[in-house]
């Protein structure tokens, strides 16, 4: 018989892409697996694991409560309604286990597999462990991490730091050679890069990130041509507002909103300016990538800043706050790089030491031994 799972990867891309590396992991495991989606990007991720073969129940929307009363009036609505659909899914198709990806939306489910005693899994993609998973662990059976959790004492379950799910497909190209990435990325998008020169990856999320638009592409113009190439990805409705910046100047440039390829973006690039997401530091580390992180200042309890920390701990990364990332900060660190390329080779190898590669199926592996399933 067919191990039944459900997965609650929330509504927003940093719970929804680790669950859905989880489920195509499952799936190839031959398990029967489930998402389920909630918040205004349900649709189109459901779309997106049905092109897999997973499917998805998409529940009511329920925002994290806050203080406003009228957010906490359509968390409680939406929590019963979630419950009610999650109760009834449980009821009639129980699973062996679900698994949580973190944020309040996975309550509904948690509240409904705790009242039918179906055993609960947590996974927590950053470095602090978020309100939610600290909630849960009350009534979970263990928890993994993407990193070593820097409030571990706050969780009541067991906990392990194993990784970050992520995309088989990036998975399998973290060795891919220079020269092979740039070719893919002149073939996809007509681009005139050079595998030769020195490559600068910019990238801020899928929605961009207005500090690091604004301050690279004056301080790349301003360091003259001849050394480098660019390869920036300004995020969702940034584009043209970024090549403005960009005007005149003398490098190779391919500027887009985003890529689905970005295993020729990171295979191509030899230092990366980023945000310090979860899944973004756990690609960066996949790949043994030389990056200075930015973390988004407005980040819950400042997550970001904990993430970025874990890679200059492990010397695999150099981080500078959001204030104080100006033109001449930005000037500073490329130079640097450019005239010293021991740096990147130092924080290549820094990097891998602490990747976590295949953790969707070490993480499987992992609550399997506790008795998932079983």
């Amino acid at each position: 018989m067919k191990e039944r799972v459900y997965i609650s990867c929330g509504g927003t891309g940093g719970h929804f892409f680790p669950g859905l590396s989880l489920a195509r992991e499952l799936k190839r495991r031959k398990a029967d697996v489930r998402l389920l989606l909630s918040g205004v990007n349900s649709l189109p991720q459901s779309r997106q694991a049905a092109e897999y073969g997973i499917d998805a129940a998409v529940l009511p929307r329920m925002p994290s409560p806050g203080k406003n009363p009228l957010r906490i009036l359509q968390f409680l609505w939406g929590l019963a309604g979630g419950f009610i659909r999650c109760f009834f899914l449980f009821l009639f198709r129980r699973p062996d286990h679900i698994i949580l990806m973190g944020s309040f939306a996975s309550a509904p489910a948690a509240v409904a597999a705790w009242g039918l005693r179906v055993p609960i899994y947590l996974h927590d993609g950053n470095a602090r462990i978020g309100k939610a998973n600290r909630f849960l662990s009350r009534i979970a059976e263990c928890m993994g991490t993407a990193f070593p959790a820097v409030n571990g004492e706050c969780c009541y379950c067991e906990l392990f730091c194993i990784g970050m799910p992520l995309r088989p497909e990036l998975e399998a190209a973290r060795n891919i050679p220079k020269k092979r990435a740039v070719g893919g990325l002149n073939r996809l998008y007509g681009s005139k890069l050079r595998p030769e020169l020195y490559t600068i990856l910019i990238f801020g999320g899928s929605q961009g990130a207005a500090t690091i638009n604004s301050v690279l592409p004056p301080a790349l113009k301003s360091l003259g041509a001849g050394r480098f190439q660019v390869i920036h990805l300004t995020g969702k409705g940034k584009l043209e507002e970024t090549a403005r910046l960009y005007e005149d100047a003398g490098f190779p440039l391919l500027l887009l909103e985003s890529s689905n390829r970005m295993d020729f973006c990171l295979g191509s690039a030899d230092l990366v300016f980023s945000r310090s997401g979860g899944s973004a530091v756990a690609e960066l580390l996949l790949f043994g990538k030389n990056a200075v992180l930015i973390p988004y200042p407005y980040a819950a309890e400042d997550h970001q800043t904990d993430n970025a920390r874990f890679c200059v701990e492990s010397r695999s990364a150099e981080m500078v706050s959001d204030g104080e990332f100006t033109v001449e900060k930005a000037c500073e660190i490329i130079q640097r790089h450019l005239d010293d390329p021991s740096i990147g080779a130092i924080r290549q190898m820094a990097a891998q030491l602490v990747a976590s590669p295949l953790a969707a199926a070490a993480f499987l592996d992992r609550i399997a031994g506790t008795g998932a399933g079983k």
